[in-house]
């Protein structure tokens, strides 16, 4: 894939993530109970949270200098365990549920935009390179693979959410 397929892609996907967030509306965003208790502003949360790691390791395969620290506490680790997983996930829900709504909207497109910056900044070769992306395990790069889990994980919750909202409404 080039990175120009790449990049449309990412918008494409970046455009019906912000086309689903506008149909719910900002006044829905903090009712709780969509998912597990969290509101749909948590959920954003949760994948901004997730996709600063992803900007990282982009960087870090154009740069291995880069600094790859995680943005959560260092105690919480390197994902080897699904708990680990669920710890970082409790931790980017607690750092977050109290911050306003603007904010978390806002570091949303912020870490969209560095994502497109980190993956404008490899050449074709480089994102067609397997080794360059170890995290990928063997899976060809694509913006629906970078936005899988949100579809795998989030959007099925979200729309039937919104669906009980609209059907209540």
């Amino acid at each position: 894939m080039s990175k120009k397929q790449l990049l449309a892609e990412m918008q494409s996907e970046q455009a019906a993530w912000l086309a689903l967030l506008d149909e719910i509306g900002e006044e829905n965003m903090t009712q709780p109970e969509v998912a597990g208790g969290w509101s749909i502003k948590d959920i954003v949360a949760h994948i901004s949270g997730w996709r600063r790691r992803t900007v990282l390791r982009f960087r870090a395969a154009l740069d291995p200098t880069i600094d790859m620290t995680p943005p959560w506490p260092a105690e919480m680790g390197e994902l080897d365990e699904d708990d680990d997983v669920d710890e970082i996930n409790a931790w980017i829900y607690k750092t977050n549920r109290d911050r306003p709504l603007a904010d978390v909207l806002n570091d949303s497109r912020e870490i969209f935009q560095q994502l497109v910056t980190a993956v404008n900044a490899l050449s074709d070769e480089q994102l067609n390179d397997p080794q360059r992306f170890p995290w990928l395990e063997g899976e060809r790069l694509t913006g629906a693979l970078i936005f899988g889990h949100f579809h795998e994980e989030h959007e099925p919750d979200m729309r039937a959410w919104l669906a009980k909202v609209k059907q209540a409404g």
